[in-house]
């Protein structure tokens, strides 16, 4: 190489902007780089398709959310939902109507990140990053972010966005922290015809024996998604309430062909998004619903502020201008998918004192379906509820007076 070329190559290997991991979030984020005519490198250290520990369910939402043209791999569309409280009191709604899909999360995630790739970005697996560096000798100016790969290779970014799940090292240089972590168990389990056909379009949700528990069936064709998921630190008793679980339903009898468990990590309140060229999206910032623990809605759509977001501090010359440019993508993630989490977490305190409450109104007092059905479909979410119905708002407010410690006021 001549040395008046040099300075050129280098420049050439500043991508405009790195994504760290292909999930939903990852793939969402290149995708939205990479169609804003943007030169994206998407890093994940898994070789595609990989398996997910996740239910797989495709609510309104996340459909909504997905780039045009998106062919969903749709294994089910659920029409009906059984819920039940510890195996007992058993009462199933059904809809005219879809609910929501469910995927396999192999076939999906690789779909998303195909479609990242037709847009214009560039995939590499197998790829570890060890650390981040923003300043120091591996950073060649003050609008490059250094990614230091397992091995020793450096990959200079403008913006780099961290998609890297909930045990994130991006996120660990941008300093989310954690308010709820929960142990997620799950078993993908294949059945005769005959025991598919009778779950074709219903999932099971189970209420379960834990505070704040519950456990799932998901019908993918000849296969069952169950799985359970309850706070950390109840290892032993999640792991006996899943084979309970399975026991009850029938199934302790068929082989599963993955059993895997996985931790979700919600952030706190103050957790950082970002930290100078550094975002962060998805699982990798604690971004999921904190009562249902729903992912995948959350992932597309911070993962798609982030790339869009990414652009901008790409381009931004100074550190004032990539403060700003940080700053609003907070923003933008507060602003919607916050208020969501808000209303999330206080739904949760009050399920967690009163499962029993919650089977009664969800299968028993028809607005509360309603709700779920508008939920799930997407034409509503949980805050725009108990912000526009003023018996929601009132009944979670009531809930919140319960079981507020005395002399402390509950928000509202």
């Amino acid at each position: 190489m001549s040395s008046e070329n040099s300075s050129a190559d280098d420049v050439r290997q500043v991508w405009d902007v790195v994504v760290v991991g292909a999930g939903p979030a990852g793939a969402s984020a290149a995708y939205a780089a990479a169609v804003a005519g943007r030169r994206v490198l998407l890093l994940e250290k898994a070789e595609l398709p990989r398996y997910k520990t996740c239910g797989g369910g495709i609510i309104g939402p996340s459909r909504d959310s997905l780039p045009p043209g998106f062919d969903l791999p749709l294994r089910d569309r659920v029409h009906a939902v059984t819920f039940t409280h510890n195996g007992r009191f058993a009462r199933t709604r059904r809809s005219r109507h879809t609910l929501f899909g469910l995927v396999n999360r192999p076939e999906f995630d690789q779909a998303l990140v195909e479609h990242a790739q037709k847009a214009g970005a560039e995939l590499r697996t197998g790829v570890t990053v060890q650390r981040v560096e923003q300043h120091g000798s591996a950073v060649p100016d003050r609008r490059c972010v250094a990614l230091v790969l397992q091995g020793g290779e450096t990959v200079l970014a403008r913006a780099v966005v961290g998609a890297d799940g909930s045990a994130s090292r991006i996120g660990a240089h941008v300093g989310v922290k954690l308010g709820q972590v929960d142990l997620g168990l799950e078993a993908e389990i294949p059945v005769p015809e005959t025991v598919a056909e009778d779950w074709k379009g219903r999932v099971l949700i189970d209420w379960g024996p834990m505070p704040g528990s519950y456990g799932w069936v998901f019908p993918k064709g000849d296969t069952l998604t169950v799985g359970v998921i309850s706070a950390r630190g109840e290892g032993a008793a999640t792991k006996r309430y899943l084979e309970e679980f399975i026991g009850r339903l029938g199934l302790a009898g068929f082989e599963p062909t993955i059993s895997s468990g996985h931790l979700t990590r919600c952030r706190a309140d103050d957790s950082p998004l970002s930290r100078g060229r550094v975002l962060v999206c998805g699982d990798a910032a604690g971004l999921l619903e904190p009562w249902t623990r729903e992912g995948i809605s959350f992932a597309l759509r911070s993962g798609r502020l982030a790339g869009e977001w990414a652009v901008r501090v790409a381009e931004a010359h100074d550190a004032v201008d990539t403060r700003r440019q940080a700053l609003n993508y907070a923003f933008a993630v507060k602003a919607g998918l916050g208020v969501e989490m808000s209303v999330g977490k206080r739904l949760l305190t009050a399920f967690e004192r009163r499962p029993g409450l919650f089977h009664a109104v969800l299968t028993g007092f028809r607005p509360a379906w309603k709700a779920f059905m508008d939920i799930t479909r997407g034409t509503t979410t949980l805050a725009e509820i108990v912000r526009t119905h003023p018996m929601a708002h009132r009944a979670l407010s009531a809930l919140d007076r319960r079981q507020a410690p005395a002399g402390e006021q509950p928000t509202s």
